[in-house]
């Protein structure tokens, strides 16, 4: 007698009554318990890659996975070709940013706009400037521009980690540039102008909500003095060039290559960070000693770290449990047992599948499939398009709110802040935006149904 899965745990005799009871616990209790653990011992000064190995450990061991299928599972996610093109687009983002820091571009770009525009404003445009990038962890290449924004350095480390993770995400409802926006019109075979056009409200949002809660506190500085001499436009286009290059060489290259999926769909943005780097040394060349402390900076193994373990972590999101069943299925009965109604579950699954990937693209995979069916065959307009915009705004904010989601590790990595001193000041914006979906789609529901 044994419990489903931990055979090799248990292989003779059974558990006791009390840990049988702890495993028929709720799927959805497992995940949110491993998040929670997560923040409470990073929250408590356990570093953050120990606090993701024992969050990760809790949720494999609990979903009843032998030690066996644990390290089959950590193994593939970890030696495959997907993960390793993931860390090289990390890397090459650090390298990008710290190439631009030492030559100075990070700061003339900051001093150009902050002759244009004020402090708050500017520490709010560069991470949305950088949003329209889709290179996973991001946010480590606008957090220092944010940083270099507060002149004075006399603004909380935690408000301007909020503020870069934030706006760093403005666009990812609706620019087609993100593999969830992509996966989106997949599945709902919707056309870009219309996912966009359904999604461009909650970006105004998320903005307006970031001002609110984030920027409108702060002191106001204006912008700085202009001289005469002071730059043009020029100027500022060229400090900008490397990121226009990999907007256009990601786009291009994509064309090129179609929709792709599985480890080619890192190659546009290898290919379109690769030539930002080279447009970079062309403008401004470093030396070799310069460019070998920056390829052998302790951080970026430090972050290499972090995203392995995030990506780990994952994979047991991802893998199917001892019975067969996946978890999101999984949790998708729970909901339905429960007796929670229709219109509440396809706001939760989303979310939860948010929270415990920290990726657009691992929400809209997991759960739309059960939002789709649960919208029934062949929805009308007023159901299908309200119905969407509400499960991906509550997905989207799962995301946002999740302690795996790199963008957030990375961030507070680099202003040395806790994820939970982060998280917390976001709940004010992520609430405003969910309360401001809650109306658009149901004015919507109302004016297609008329119509």
């Amino acid at each position: 007698m044994h419990i489903a899965g931990l055979s090799g745990c248990f292989p003779v005799f059974p558990p006791p009554w009390g840990i049988a009871v702890v495993f028929e616990v709720a799927v959805v209790v497992k995940v949110a318990c491993a998040l929670a653990l997560i923040l409470v011992l990073n929250a408590r000064g356990v570093r953050l890659w120990v606090s993701l190995v024992i969050g990760t450990g809790l949720l494999a061991v609990w979903c009843g996975h032998p030690p066996a299928v644990i390290g089959r599972i950590a193994g593939a996610r970890v030696f495959c070709l997907d993960h390793a093109l993931l860390l090289l687009v990390t890397l090459q983002v650090i390298w990008l940013s710290t190439q631009m820091s030492k030559t100075g571009v990070m700061t003339d770009l900051v001093a150009d706009l902050r002759g244009r525009l004020s402090q708050r404003l500017a520490m709010a445009v560069l991470p949305a400037v950088i949003g329209f990038l889709p290179m996973p962890g991001g946010a480590i290449f606008s957090a220092p521009l944010v940083d270099d924004c507060d002149t004075e350095r006399d603004i909380d480390p935690v408000l301007k980690a909020r503020i870069n993770y934030w706006f760093r995400h403005v666009w990812e409802y609706w620019w087609p540039m993100y593999p969830g926006v992509l996966l989106l019109l997949a599945m709902t075979r919707l056309d870009v102008w219309q996912v966009a056009l359904m999604n461009v409200p909650l970006s105004l949002a998320a903005m307006v909500s970031g001002w609110l809660f984030l920027l409108r506190g702060m002191r106001h500085r204006a912008p700085a003095p202009r001289h005469r001499d002071h730059p043009g436009l020029g100027h500022l286009l060229g400090l900008l060039s490397p990121i226009v290059a990999v907007i256009v060489v990601y786009a291009v290259v994509r064309v090129v290559l179609g929709t792709s999926s599985g480890p080619a769909r890192y190659v546009p943005m290898v290919a379109g960070v690769g030539m930002a780097m080279l447009v970079q040394h062309l403008r401004r060349p470093l030396g070799r000693a310069a460019w070998l402390a920056i390829l052998a900076a302790k951080r970026n193994w430090e972050l290499v770290l972090l995203v392995t373990l995030v990506r780990v972590y994952g994979a047991f999101i991802e893998a199917p449990l001892p019975g067969g069943d996946l978890l999101v299925g999984r949790m998708n009965a729970e909901f339905t047992a429960w007796g929670i109604p229709i219109l509440a579950v396809i706001a939760l699954i989303p979310f939860v599948c948010g929270m415990a990937t920290g990726l657009a693209v691992g929400f809209v995979g997991a759960s739309f499939p059960i939002v789709l069916s649960l919208l029934g065959p062949n929805p009308p307009p007023n159901v299908l398009i309200p119905g969407i915009v509400w499960a991906y705004s509550w997905g989207y904010m799962g995301m946002i709110l999740s302690p795996v989601h790199v963008c957030l590790i990375v961030t507070n990595q680099h202003f040395e802040t806790r994820l939970s001193s982060s998280l917390r000041g976001l709940l004010g914006p992520a609430l405003a935006v969910l309360a401001a979906t809650a109306l658009y789609a149901g004015a919507m529901a109302c004016l297609l149904a008329g119509g």
